[in-house]
């Protein structure tokens, strides 16, 4: 007996009509409560975009408040130190009651100050000294640069040479005062000899220094790209070597500081000139106490503020551009 197939609705082929409305986007069939993924794309899209632009915003912010901050940490600690300083010191002065030619107080070095300056001194001394250091130390960075490059690339020349150059940086410069003295007369010849037998030797060490923690790797694309010998050591040793070069120069500078101070101590006289050596030595001979101290803070104060003001933002920039200090510091 034949069985008779029953076709559930489930079975039965569908219609060209049926196809096309089954067929039809999610968003179509729920209605306009439902975005489709174009709109939905494109919103996640723009709350991105607005997300990431708030970030940026907000670190912005934050890091011109860093650096604000950063700055007066770096400021304010050394202010505050040099005011306790000035406390204590007239503090002393007020419950001690020293001798004033023994030992003046703040407001004496003041008077010492505002004297200096109402004559005349003061400025040209300052003058005089600022023109003779800097000459100086540009002739130095000139002759000791290209002989540290010099002793970097002739490993001969540099075991020969070497303990030579780290053994005039341990000779107190003022030892040459008296050959220089004899040599040039009291003149500005015996200043600059002076100065530069301080700095040079400072700024080839710190060049050679500075070479030596460059990787061999970047000497050897410098002979694959076609460099020569001195292009390699100008364009690509020299460069890499920028930190370790920055700390002689900086280091040349103090000895350059401090051996100018020595020779215009001991040389007076001549065609000179006055600078503060000489302002100091005369206040020695006057027993002028706070003219002494007075002088000596300025140098002091000198050497600190071309400190601040040059070799310090120099050597961040140089970090900063090496990826060694974060941006805003």
């Amino acid at each position: 007996m034949p069985t008779e197939t029953h076709s559930s609705p489930s079975s039965r082929p569908l219609s060209d009509d049926e196809r096309r409305e089954i067929e039809t986007e999610p968003g179509d069939l729920a209605g306009d409560d439902v975005p489709s993924r174009s709109t939905t794309a494109a919103t996640d899209d723009e709350l991105s975009r607005l997300e990431a632009g708030l970030d940026r915003l907000q670190t912005a912010e934050t890091g011109s408040e860093s650096r604000t901050r950063r700055r007066l940490g770096a400021v304010l600690p050394p202010v505050i130190l040099l005011v306790l300083l000035i406390a204590a010191w007239q503090l002393y002065v007020v419950i001690a009651r020293p001798r004033p030619d023994k030992a003046p107080g703040p407001l004496d070095v003041l008077g010492a100050f505002g004297d200096a300056w109402a004559s005349g001194r003061l400025q040209e001394s300052v003058a005089t000294s600022l023109e003779r250091g800097l000459i100086g130390f540009v002739i130095a960075i000139a002759i000791g640069t290209p002989i540290g490059l010099l002793l970097a690339e002739g490993k001969l020349l540099r075991r020969a040479a070497g303990p030579l150059i780290s053994g005039l940086m341990v000779l107190p410069s003022v030892a040459w005062v008296p050959a220089a003295i004899i040599w040039f007369g009291l003149s500005d010849a015996t200043a600059y000899f002076v100065i530069l037998m301080g700095a040079v030797p400072s700024i080839i060490n710190g060049l050679l220094s500075g070479i030596d923690q460059v990787p061999p790797q970047l000497r050897r694309v410098g002979t694959v790209l076609g460099a020569s010998r001195w292009q390699s050591a100008t364009s690509i040793v020299l460069p890499a070597a920028l930190p370790g070069y920055l700390g002689g120069i900086k280091q040349g500078w103090a000895f350059s500081w401090r051996s100018l101070m020595a020779a215009e101590i001991i040389t007076t006289g001549g065609t000179l000139g006055f600078g503060l050596g000489t302002m100091l030595d005369q206040a020695r001979q006057l027993a002028d106490l706070p003219g002494v101290l007075a002088t000596i803070l300025l140098i002091l104060a000198i050497g600190i503020l071309i400190e601040l003001a040059l070799f310090a933002p120099l050597e961040r920039a140089v970090l900063r551009r090496r990826g060694l200090l974060l941006g805003g510091a």
